[in-house]
C-alpha cells in the first residue's frame, strides 16, 4: 500500500503512527506533482486533500477513512479498544481533535505575524481553543492514555495536533497555555505519548517536520 502525503501534514502522521501501531508497512509516497492542487494528484483524489492511501490501484481519501480501512483489515495490534464504549470514546476523541481543535490552529497559522495581528480574532480562537481542550479532558479515559492503558485511534489523532500547537500557537501566543505542561489530564496523557516508543518516534518526526515547514513558510508569514 502507498501512502501519498507529506509528513508534514498531521493527517499524515495520524496515519502513520496508526500503522505503525499496528505493525503495518506504508509506502509514503510523497505529492504527486508535489501539491495537492495539482493535476497529477487530482487524478488520483479529486477532493485535494493529503492523505490519500492506494490499495491496488484505488483511492482512498481522508484520514480517518483510512485509519478505519487499516483497523478493518483485522492485521498485527488493534487500533481500537475492543469494547464497544471504548471504540466510542476513542473515536469522539479523533472527532474532537478535527471539529474543536483543528480549525483553531489553521486560524492562529494566519495570525502569527505580529503586525498584521487582529487581537480580537486571537482573543475569541483562545477561548475557543481553551473550550476543545476542556472537551478533550472531559471525555478522555482514566488514562494514560485517551482511553485506557495503550495508544488508539484518538491519540493518534490528539498527538500530532498538540505537537502542531506546541509549534505554533504555544510558542507564539501568550493568550493560550500549553495543557501538557501544567498538570492534570492532558499531561498524563502526553507524558504517555512521550513514554511510548512509536508514538514519540512519530511524533518527534512529525516536530522536526513542522519546524522545517516552518522555516521555509517564515518569510512570507513574517514579512522576514
Amino acid at each position: 500500500m502507498k501512502l501519498y502525503g507529506a509528513l508534514a501534514s498531521p493527517y499524515v502522521t495520524r496515519v502513520l503512527m496508526l500503522a505503525r501501531l499496528k505493525g503495518i508497512e506504508l509506502e509514503l509516497a510523497g505529492i504527486p506533482g508535489d501539491s495537492p492542487a495539482s493535476d497529477e494528484y487530482r487524478a488520483i483524489n479529486p477532493i485535494g486533500k493529503i492523505p490519500s492511501l492506494d490499495v491496488d490501484g484505488q483511492c482512498i481519501a481522508e484520514s480517518e477513512v483510512i485509519c478505519e480501512y487499516l483497523e478493518d483489515l483485522g492485521e498485527g495490534r488493534p487500533g481500537l479498544p475492543g469494547a464497544p464504549l471504548e471504540r466510542a470514546t476513542s473515536r469522539l476523541i479523533s472527532r474532537i481533535v478535527d471539529l474543536y481543535i483543528a480549525p483553531h490552529t489553521s486560524t492562529f497559522f494566519r495570525q502569527l505575524n505580529p503586525a498584521n495581528r487582529d487581537q480580537a480574532i486571537v482573543d475569541e480562537t483562545a477561548t475557543a481553543l481553551q473550550k476543545g481542550f476542556g472537551y478533550l479532558k472531559h471525555f478522555m479515559g482514566s488514562g494514560p492514555f485517551c482511553v485506557a492503558g495503550g495508544p488508539t485511534l484518538g491519540d493518534c489523532s490528539a498527538a500530532p495536533y498538540m505537537m502542531l500547537l506546541k509549534k505554533v500557537v504555544f510558542a507564539n501566543f501568550d493568550e493560550v497555555s500549553d495543557p501538557t505542561a501544567n498538570g492534570g489530564r492532558l499531561a498524563t496523557w502526553w507524558q504517555a505519548i512521550q513514554g511510548h516508543e512509536i508514538c514519540s518516534m512519530t511524533v518527534d518526526e512529525y516536530g522536526a517536520a513542522v519546524d522545517g515547514f516552518m522555516k521555509y513558510m517564515a518569510p512570507r508569514v513574517t514579512g522576514q
